[in-house]
C-alpha cells in the first residue's frame, strides 16, 4: 500500500437535504366545487449514509470531498400526494471505519460489515399537508407545516485497520521484515527507524489453507501515548486487532524492560487493549546460541508466552503460526 494512497483520518462538512413543504390545498373538480383539504406532505430531505465496503481500505476517495450535500425533499402535492424524498448521499468507506462528531470528539458509530449502512447526518423531516390538520371543529384548514432544515455539521471519519493480529513493537524491531516472510505484502523495509509509516497488511496462509490476517503498526516509541514519534495517528489501529503480537530483537538491552515500556503505552492510549491476547516473539534469534538462548528466557516476563524466531533463517516461523492461530481460533 503506496504511502501518498493511505489515508486513515479525513474531516467532512455533511450537510443533509432540507424537507419538503406540506401543501395547501383543496379538492376541486367538476363535481365538487367546494371540496376538504387534500394538501399532501412534503418528502424528508436526503441523508448523508456512510455504507461499508469490503473492497476498500483507504479513505483516499474522501480526501479532497470536503462538503457532502444531500438533495432536498419534493413539497406536497394536491391529491394528497407526498413529495419526493431527496436523493441521499451514499459514501463507501472501509470496513473499520468510525464517524465521530468533529466538535466532541463523540463517537456516532462504527462500520464493521460489508454493505452495512448507517446515518451520518439524517435529512431534515417533510411537513405534513393540510389533509393532516382537519378535524370536526376546523374542516378548512388553510395552513400546513414547512419542512425541516438539514444538519449542517463537520464529521471526522477514521478508519481502524480490521486484522486478526497486530505487530507490537518499537522501530526497527523486524515487524515489517516478518510480514514479508510470512504474507504476500511487500513493506518498506531498511536498516532505520520508522521505516514503516504507514500500517501495512498482509495474509497469512496457514495449514489446510487456512488464512489470517496480519497488521504491521509503525513503530512506538516510549511517549507514544502523549503524541511522540507517530504517536496516536496509529495507535488506534491496534484497537481492532485480536491478538497482539510482540516484536522484541534479542540483542536488545533488557527485553523485560522493553516489553513493560510498550505494554505501558498501549495501556495508557487504551485500557481495554489489556484484554487482549497476546504473545512475544525474540526476533533476531540466528545470531544467538542455544545457550544464549536459555539465558534470554530466563529475563522473559512469565505473564506472556513467548517464541525465538528468525525471518532471515525461517527458524521458528511455522510455531509461530500455530501460536497465532490457536490464539486467534481460541
Amino acid at each position: 500500500m503506496a504511502d501518498s494512497n493511505f489515508v486513515d483520518y479525513v474531516k467532512i462538512c455533511c450537510r443533509s437535504g432540507k424537507g419538503g413543504a406540506g401543501a395547501v390545498h383543496f379538492h376541486r373538480d367538476k363535481h365538487t366545487a367546494y371540496g376538504g383539504p387534500d394538501g399532501g406532505d412534503g418528502g424528508r430531505g436526503g441523508h448523508i449514509i456512510l455504507k461499508g465496503n469490503a473492497q476498500l481500505s483507504t479513505l483516499l476517495h474522501l480526501k479532497y470531498r470536503k462538503h457532502v450535500l444531500g438533495k432536498d425533499g419534493g413539497n406536497g402535492q394536491p391529491g394528497m400526494r407526498s413529495g419526493a424524498d431527496g436523493e441521499d448521499d451514499i459514501l463507501e468507506v472501509p470496513l473499520g471505519t468510525v464517524a465521530k462528531d468533529a466538535e466532541t470528539g463523540e463517537v456516532q458509530f462504527e462500520i464493521t460489515i460489508d454493505g452495512e449502512e448507517k446515518i451520518l447526518a439524517p435529512g431534515g423531516r417533510g411537513g405534513m399537508g393540510n389533509h393532516n390538520f382537519k378535524s370536526a371543529t376546523r374542516q378548512t384548514p388553510r395552513y400546513a407545516q414547512p419542512g425541516e432544515e438539514g444538519k449542517e455539521e463537520w464529521k471526522i471519519i477514521e478508519l481502524k485497520l480490521l486484522a486478526d493480529v497486530g505487530l507490537v513493537g518499537f522501530p526497527n524491531a523486524g515487524k515489517s521484515t516478518l510480514l514479508s516472510v510470512v504474507s504476500a505484502a511487500k513493506p518498506e523495509i531498511a536498516d532505520y527507524p520508522f521505516t514503516t509509516l504507514v500500517p501495512n497488511l498482509g495474509i497469512v496462509k496457514y495449514r489446510d489453507f487456512k488464512t489470517f490476517v496480519m497488521a504491521d503498526i509503525p513503530g512506538i516509541i516510549e511517549g507514544a501515548h502523549a503524541g511522540k514519534g507517530l504517536g496516536t495517528r496509529f495507535l488506534r489501529h491496534i484497537e481492532r486487532n485480536a491478538t497482539l503480537l510482540f516484536l522484541i530483537p534479542c540483542d536488545s538491552p533488557s527485553i523485560r524492560d522493553e516489553y513493560q515500556v510498550l505494554l505501558r503505552e498501549l495501556e495508557l492510549y487504551n485500557r481495554e487493549l489489556m484484554d487482549k491476547k497476546r504473545l512475544l516473539a525474540i526476533t533476531k534469534s540466528d545470531i544467538i546460541d542455544a545457550e544464549l538462548q536459555k539465558l534470554i528466557a530466563k529475563e522473559i516476563p512469565k505473564d506472556i508466552p513467548h517464541i525465538f524466531i528468525s525471518s532471515a533463517t525461517g527458524k521458528g516461523i511455522t510455531q509461530l503460526k500455530d501460536k497465532l492461530w490457536d490464539l486467534i481460533k481460541n
